[in-house]
């Protein structure tokens, strides 16, 4: 290039600089570094949060988060939104839109923002309210600038710090800041900062931490939960407040204390006419336990699940004169209203506070602080402990699910708070059987009646579709069930659920069409009728965390299959046995007579967390798995 051409081209440079403003040039998407942008949906250029405690009963919450979003899926990165009730005052609220040159679409003010109840659709009241913005791009990349401000008197609630906030989401700047300038006793909690660019900065009433130019993280399957490898910062005062009402806390056991006596030690308040009712209905019966189940069920029967989230944080349950009343609460007044019925007849039960959810976040028992999002109800039985979910009004006696099994508890008794487990279903308390009549028509079609009996979590899986219309029904079971089964028509449907056994019995009648392929001399069909695997675990040329395989369970099959007039059983395939780390497999086939033989199948998945090398071959043997449950064999005609 001639030097004048180079110095033209220089100040024409110069001078479109000129044209952008210092913020516009930093927006703009182009200026974001070509690695940040790898496996990301979207970046978050910069994110601050300030924590002001400016005493024991006040706090201010300010942020200011710039999120560029590089495609669709990045858009649930944004996150310009903030929760408000009667305790949390909103005092700022702003956001504006920029395209990829950093140039101004759009700005919004806190009256622009969407202002919708922060409860689903399942609430009968709630203070608790959402603002968002809700704004439809026409191209991407775009940014947006959030700002926001709110306080309120409940410092029990200090927000954590998560700066990798998810998968494919890069950072180039996320700070968190508390300052504390009355000095008030906290306690702090750092996990899984080790291996993340994480600096942080102290001194006598300040503490800041920041992470720098973090490169998104793709997901993986079957892996541990991200919370269990990501960053993160957890922050309690050990005096603090909860809408007014001061507490103190350093130890699970006056934390415990401290919500027994606030939350749930109010005298119980009862209609006389349930009085009467409770007693009569367990007047006859001799075991507390039997006791606790009938009046579980008459709860069940009296009531329904409705989100009522109001009062003191959504921490303090509604009396249960009033659930009596309305028929209906949320956990935490469900759970209370059958506690209060429990002591008519001198069973002692206790809230028990949970993380629900089928990723089974467990309490941080290192780190004492108000925590779960669920309660539960616990009856201490001499070591066997029994749990009820109050909120449902379908679920066995003393059965969990997968909702809130096998997870940290902590149970709030007057002596404090107690650390518990919650039963686990895993590998063969997850139990399904099928046995199957199959009848294999000459035409290729087959008629087949079986029996599916269901455990554990899968009983929980199964249990609610006996109360599917028909045509829902019929959808279940040709969509979800037996969706690798072309031309499949149910002739009939009958359910057993068995609540004391926790047993649910499907007898079904089905037809398939031109189920076989029938060649001059042959007729070659699948074993695996009702039960085949057809999922491969996704492959992984670099994998990076552990191998987690979250819930096991185990499936036994009998198939006794009549064949066709005309045809011979010749050749029956061999049998097969797998048997690993991971699981078992186990196929035999069996001649009952010349018309008839059995096929026998049995795999079981086991629970267990396994090194990231460890997922080559495990999805080596759930593909080997699928191979056989494709097996066919073949009869020959006469």
């Amino acid at each position: 290039m001639k030097k004048t051409n180079y110095v033209i081209v220089m100040i024409t440079l110069l001078l479109c600089t000129k044209l952008f403003s210092q913020e516009s040039i930093k927006l703009s998407s182009l200026l974001i570094p070509k690695e940040l942008k790898e496996n990301a949906n979207a970046v978050i250029r910069f994110n601050q949060v300030t924590v002001d405690v400016l005493g024991v009963d006040e706090m201010v919450v300010k942020e200011k988060r710039i999120v560029t979003v590089l495609n669709k899926l990045g858009k649930t990165h944004v996150d310009a939104y903030k929760n408000y009730d009667d305790d949390t005052k909103i005092t700022k609220l702003t956001a504006i839109i920029y395209d990829v040159l950093g140039n101004k679409i759009k700005k919004y003010s806190k009256g622009d923002f969407q202002d919708v109840s922060a409860i689903d659709g399942g609430s009968l009241y709630s203070d608790s309210r959402l603002k968002y913005l809700e704004y439809t791009p026409t191209s991407y990349p775009y940014t947006v600038v959030f700002e926001s401000e709110y306080k309120n008197s409940s410092t029990g609630f200090i927000p954590s710090w998560f700066p990798v906030e998810n998968y494919n989401l890069a950072i180039e700047k996320s700070i968190y800041q508390l300052n504390n300038p009355k000095n008030i006793p906290f306690r702090k909690r750092e996990k899984n900062f080790e291996g993340y660019p994480i600096e942080k900065k102290t001194d006598l009433n300040t503490l800041i931490y920041s992470l720098s130019n973090q490169k998104a993280i793709r997901y993986e399957r079957n892996t541990i939960n991200i919370d269990g490898f990501l960053p993160n910062l957890s922050l309690t005062l050990e005096n603090f407040s909860v809408i007014g009402i001061k507490g103190k806390a350093t130890n699970w056991v006056d934390l415990g204390k401290w919500e027994y006596n606030t939350f749930y030690n109010e005298k119980q308040k009862i209609p006389e006419q349930t009085k009467l009712k409770i007693k009569n209905l367990t007047k006859n019966i001799s075991n507390p336990i039997e006791k606790a189940k009938k009046i579980y069920e008459y709860v069940q029967n009296k009531t329904r699940y409705i989100n009522v989230s109001v009062g003191i944080g959504g921490l303090k349950p509604v009396d249960s004169d009033i659930v009596d009343n309305v028929g209906y609460g949320d956990c935490k007044g469900l759970t209370n209203y059958t506690r209060a019925l429990l002591k008519l007849v001198n069973i002692e039960s206790y809230f028990a506070e949970v993380f629900a959810g089928n990723k089974k976040k467990n309490m941080d028992y290192n780190f004492p602080k108000i925590q779960g999002n669920h309660v539960i109800l616990n009856i201490p039985n001499e070591g066997n402990d029994i749990w009820l979910e109050c909120t449902s009004q379908t679920k066995p006696f003393g059965f969990l699910g997968d909702f809130t099994d096998d997870r940290d508890v902590l149970v709030i008794t007057p002596k404090g708070g107690i650390v518990k487990r919650t039963p686990a279903y895993i590998n063969k308390d997850n139990l399904q059987t099928i046995n199957a009549t199959i009848d294999l028509l000459v035409n290729g079609s087959l008629k087949a009646s079986l029996t599916r009996k269901s455990y554990g979590t899968q009983y929980d899986d199964k249990y609610e579709i006996e109360d599917f219309a028909q045509e829902k029904l019929n959808k279940y079971y040709k969509s979800n069930v037996w969706d690798y089964n072309n031309n499949l028509e149910i002739e009939d449907i009958k359910h057993t659920n068995d609540k004391n056994k926790i047993e649910f019995a499907e007898k079904v009648t089905v037809k398939i069409e031109k189920f076989a392929t029938l060649r001059d001399s042959s007729y070659l069909f699948k074993l695996n009728v009702f039960n085949r695997i057809t999922g491969i675990p996704k492959k992984y040329r670099k994998r990076q965390r552990p191998l987690n395989i979250k819930r096991g369970f185990t499936d036994k099959d009998e198939f006794t299959f009549k064949i066709p007039e005309g045809y011979s059983i010749v050749n029956l395939p061999e049998d097969k046995h797998i048997d690993n780390k991971f699981g078992t497999y186990t196929i035999n086939l069996k001649k009952i007579d010349e018309t008839s033989f059995k096929y026998i199948r049995e795999f079981s998945l086991k629970k267990g967390v396994h090194p990231k090398e460890d997922y080559k071959a495990y999805r080596k043997f759930r593909k080997k798995v699928v191979k056989l449950d494709n097996l066919r064999t073949e009869l020959i005609k006469k």
